[in-house]
């Protein structure tokens, strides 16, 4: 074997991957019987499980040679980059070498699509199969699926990988005909609907046969590159609600789009990251997946744009203040958790707590909340003289400079979720 130029294509492959952002494990739970690792509760690329541990995987391109011209992409056939593409034993064996190093718990396979989608999903199936077949390998695995590859093939995916994605790209059909001529969401969308219905026949047979072999037990996700076309925040969560209520998807990711390319129909290639936009757009994602929020209520015609300033809820919050202070001690958790400041742990915490005795302001810091946010939405049976400035216009202000912190580094750029 080449070592060296086993490590020139791992550099190649690795680096053209970084922009793949829609790895999770979350959900997997593929146990180890007499094998090679175990996925159980693991999660990804220097992600944490929820015992607090930092796990990564091997997170790499099949290819980065690709028969489609997308604008965005780094790998676009017309952009002149060193070429590389590994072999399915390579790819196999740096995985199990990986493993046995402790540097990785499973793989993220994805692929630029060479020759056509069957060729290049048949190859990521292989490699998958390869190493739970032949080396007893329970470790994570994620694959990327193909658009326009064969249902065979997707099937027979789900059975060795634990986590099928498929990235949607760009929000809209207009914006990916403008940078992806090639390419259609209606491509895209239908191995989502066939691993949707995959899943779902898997648990009505998991009904009746006990031991029937699993399918993609972690499900499947997407990923929206953001800042690319000119798609208004409340499109690009609408999206993500029609894929969560019609396809079952665990997760949606958001990529700020990152000037790789010059291109006239693209944003300069001076321009920045949209990091800030990114986040607080995974805010408003678990506004909807936790917290019981409708898009069109996070964002609305008037308000097309989440706000940069303050987090979506607070956001929400002070655009609809008719509906605050909540009595902490009599609300429904639907209401406690329209709360700024308060998480569902913290509901969690304060239903559980209330049942013995009457809450405080003292009690709910106590708990974890949010305090310099919470104190003027929240009620007691006691006064609570923060009420006075809901009404207040510069409430938003006091608010601003009650968030900031001494301790604050201005320069990072990881954001307080609630």
């Amino acid at each position: 074997m080449d070592f060296s130029r086993i490590q020139e294509k791992l550099e190649i492959l690795a680096d053209a991957a970084k922009y793949d952002v829609s790895c999770s494990s979350s959900g997997g739970n593929r146990k180890n019987n007499g094998g090679l690792g175990n996925s159980h509760a693991t999660g990804i690329c220097h992600s944490y499980t929820e015992d607090g541990r930092c796990v990564s995987l091997l997170k790499i391109l099949l290819t980065n040679h690709c028969i489609f011209d997308c604008a965005y992409c780094v790998s676009r056939k017309s952009n002149d980059i060193k070429r590389a593409a590994f072999t399915v034993e390579e790819v196999v064996d740096l995985t199990i070498n990986f493993y046995r190093r402790n540097y990785i718990e499973g793989l993220f396979l994805s692929s630029g699509i060479f020759k056509d989608a069957d060729t290049t999903m048949e190859r990521l199936v292989r490699v998958a199969k390869k190493l739970r077949t032949e080396h007893r390998f329970n470790g994570y695995i994620h694959l990327k699926s193909i658009p326009g590859a064969s249902e065979e093939l997707m099937k027979e995916a789900g059975l060795y990988a634990d986590r099928l994605s498929i990235n949607v790209e760009i929000p809209t059909e207009q914006g990916l005909k403008l940078l992806a001529p090639d390419k259609s969401h209606a491509e895209m969308i239908k191995p989502m609907d066939f691993v949707k219905n995959e899943l779902i026949l898997y648990k009505d047979e998991r009904k009746i046969f006990k031991k029937i072999p699993k399918f993609a037990p972690a499900g499947q996700s997407t990923q929206m590159i953001v800042g690319a076309t000119n798609e208004t925040d409340l499109k690009i969560i609408k999206v993500a609600n029609h894929f969560y209520q019609n396809f079952n998807l665990k997760r949606v990711y958001y990529s700020g789009y990152v000037p790789v390319l010059e291109d006239s129909r693209l944003p300069s290639i001076h321009s920045q990251v949209p990091i800030l936009r990114e986040n607080r757009l995974y805010q408003a994602d678990w506004l909807m997946r936790f917290y019981g929020f409708g898009a069109d209520e996070i964002l609305d015609k008037n308000n097309p744009f989440l706000d940069l300033e303050v987090d979506p809820k607070l956001a929400w919050a002070l655009r609809n203040r008719e509906n605050f202070p909540v009595n902490i001690n009599t609300a429904p958790k639907e209401m406690i958790l329209r709360v700024p400041g308060i998480g569902t742990k913290s509901t969690g915490k304060i239903l559980m707590a209330r049942k013995f005795q009457k809450l405080t302001l003292e009690h709910l810091q106590k708990m974890g909340v949010a305090v310099n946010r919470a104190k003027y939405f929240v009620e007691f049976e006691s006064e609570n003289i923060f009420n006075r400035l809901i009404d207040e216009q510069n409430l938003r202000k006091i608010l601003l400079s009650g968030m900031k912190s001494k301790f604050q580094n201005p320069f990072s750029q990881q954001l307080s979720l609630f």
